[in-house]
């Protein structure tokens, strides 16, 4: 199958047809199996054996294609009442760590492009985040609140080893005085440490690290490209040494396969210095589910069926319930079983405290775009 042909969905077939289409076509490396047609394409296409045996040799090897973008602003605002923050910076869309649970998968659509292989293997860079930023910054009006760096894709994904995209922004909000919490599953943020330590010492800034697993076999299978969970344990506690405040998230937890994690997730974030805990039930919007579900016939075919019957279960018998503050934990027993668990691990090990809030009146806008002093510093 070449890139842009999609596989049937399990909705229509069986998961052991499913599952043998996608043996044909995995890419080693990478977590979708599949190049589902993006949602807004007029055109879908099939894999399918037609009987001549034409689809016999394994997929060939799957290069990463970085592309640049300009972006017309860098700042995004958001409005929904679940969610802890009001704005988001990132600087690349794709993430090369190809975690098949991404929620942020379909955004790829946009671009006409597959939420699929795709989305780990075509990625944009905003080369003029920098500029925009500062422009954003210094523009009147603004008000100051803490941005999200990176949490649509992984602002520490492998291309910004030699990008140092977020690195640069990171530097910008450092001189301006500007609240910045940080969502990774990549130990290079630890290159960063000499930027956001300072930051965090005055209070403007917090890390988040996210560790879906303590198996190394099932976050290669999980998240290929991103960094092993130890070396994610590690980092939250070369990042607690430095004087910054860590969280880890145990997202997203997937009832059948990484939920019996739990206590074991929340004990390992404690003993490496987490402050806090926090957690995610899988969500599966739009192109999302029939990925997740094909990567699940490929790779647990003995319990694909239990684990989506179960995730429909907690979505009210559909694969996917936007309802705010019912997306990210979903209801039912299952759901409940799964926050008690978390809440009691976290009381045990102490990390079921408050967030302190990050501080806003520290904030330095700087001259304007067009060199003018603020009137309102």
């Amino acid at each position: 199958m070449r890139t842009g042909q999609k596989l049937k969905s399990t909705g229509r077939v069986t998961l052991i047809e499913a599952r043998e289409a996608a043996e044909r076509f995995e890419h080693r490396g990478r977590g979708a199996v599949s190049n589902q047609t993006g949602g807004y394409e007029k055109e879908t296409r099939e894999a399918f054996d037609d009987g001549w045996d034409t689809v016999e040799a394994a997929a060939g090897r799957l290069d990463t294609l970085l592309m640049d973008e300009t972006a017309r602003t860098i700042i995004t605002f958001n409005q929904s009442p679940d969610i802890s923050f009001d704005r988001t910076v990132n600087p690349y869309r794709g993430c090369e760590h190809g975690c098949i649970y991404c929620f942020a998968r379909p955004t790829h659509a946009w671009s006409g492009l597959s939420a699929g292989l795709d989305f780990e293997s075509r990625l944009f860079r905003k080369v003029n985040a920098p500029e925009l930023l500062r422009r954003e910054l210094a523009r009147p009006g603004y008000v100051v609140r803490p941005i999200a760096l990176g949490m649509n894709t992984d602002a520490y994904q492998p291309v910004e080893r030699e990008q140092g995209l977020t690195r640069e922004l990171l530097s910008i909000l450092a001189a301006h005085d500007h609240p910045v919490s940080l969502l990774t599953k990549s130990a290079l943020i630890q290159r960063d440490i000499d930027i956001i330590a300072p930051m965090a010492a005055k209070g403007l800034a917090r890390v988040g690290v996210s560790i879906t697993t303590l198996d190394r076999s099932l976050a290669r299978i999980m998240e290929p490209r991103a960094a092993t969970p130890q070396r994610r344990l590690e980092t939250v506690r070369a990042l607690t040494e430095a004087g910054i405040p860590v969280s880890v998230m145990t997202a997203p937890i997937i009832p059948g396969l990484n939920d019996a994690e739990i206590e074991d997730l929340v004990a390992a974030a404690a003993a490496h210095g987490a402050r806090g805990v926090g957690y995610v039930l899988l969500r599966l919007p739009f192109e999302l589910k029939d990925l997740f579900h094909e990567w699940l016939a490929q790779h647990f075919p003995d319990r694909a069926a239990r684990i989506i019957n179960t995730l429909r279960e907690i979505r009210g018998g559909a694969d996917y319930d936007a309802k705010w503050y019912e997306r990210g934990t979903g209801r039912g027993p299952v759901a409940d079983l799964i926050r008690q668990r978390i809440v009691r691990a976290a009381a045990r090990h102490g990390l079921n405290g408050g967030r302190e809030a990050l501080r806003t009146d520290l904030f330095r806008p700087g001259p304007a775009a067009n060199g003018q002093l603020r009137l309102d510093l």
